[in-house]
């Protein structure tokens, strides 16, 4: 058979199957055989996955309890900090940014979270991730204006990398008394929200660690 008569046999045979209301994709979805790619088991969730609602929705709330990565950042005045300093704290972790405009935005929700717990079991822990000391020096003079939150900075860029954001900004991250990442969310949300202040709520509720 000629190229030519080849390749109107071809569109016709796909013209028969689309006016017999199939199409290629479903011929290929049946046939696929082991070829098909297999959907991937949902991820367990824990209890706190109720509070995964508004602008939460897209809450993470693992099952399987991993503790925060053993990582050096750094405080105001650089001295070295890692998440294992705030054992026996619930810890609400933002990893943020000047050049990340949803980080900005957030912030002043953050900074009201942290203002609404002030007996100091909540410890809401900024940790920017810029680089470069004109860059970090906006970052510290925006956080200035966003009492009660500390500045704390990660000048290697590294932390959101270390978290199940694998990257993403901003990222949020909630510890509880133990280390351990007990809900993640990355993108922009409301932290002084009802749901927020619930899924806070529910972990600061947890007894402590005998």
């Amino acid at each position: 058979m000629s190229g030519s008569k080849r390749g109107v046999w071809i569109g016709g045979a796909l013209a028969l199957a689309v006016v017999a209301g199939g199409t290629v994709g479903t011929l290929y979805a049946m046939q696929a055989g082991p070829f098909k790619a297999a959907t991937p088991p949902a991820a367990e969730k824990s209890e706190l996955s109720r509070f995964a609602v508004g602008s939460l929705a897209s809450l993470d709330t693992p099952a399987v309890l991993d503790p925060a990565p053993d990582y050096i950042f750094k405080d105001r005045e650089g001295g070295d900090v890692r998440f294992a300093d705030f054992r026996g704290k619930v810890v609400l972790v933002n990893l943020w940014a000047m050049w990340c405009s949803p980080c900005r935005t957030e912030m002043p929700t953050i900074a009201a979270l942290a203002t609404a717990y002030p007996g100091g079991d909540l410890m809401v822990l900024p940790i920017n991730v810029d680089t470069g000391d004109d860059k970090v020096a906006d970052a510290r003079s925006f956080l200035d204006v966003h009492d009660p939150l500390p500045f704390y900075g990660d000048p290697k860029f590294q932390l959101p990398f270390e978290f199940p954001g694998k990257g993403k900004m901003p990222q949020t991250i909630l510890l509880d008394r133990q280390g351990r990442i007990r809900a993640a969310f990355a993108g922009e949300a409301d932290w002084n929200s009802a749901e927020a202040r619930a899924l806070i709520d529910a972990v600061l509720a947890e007894p402590a660690a005998t």
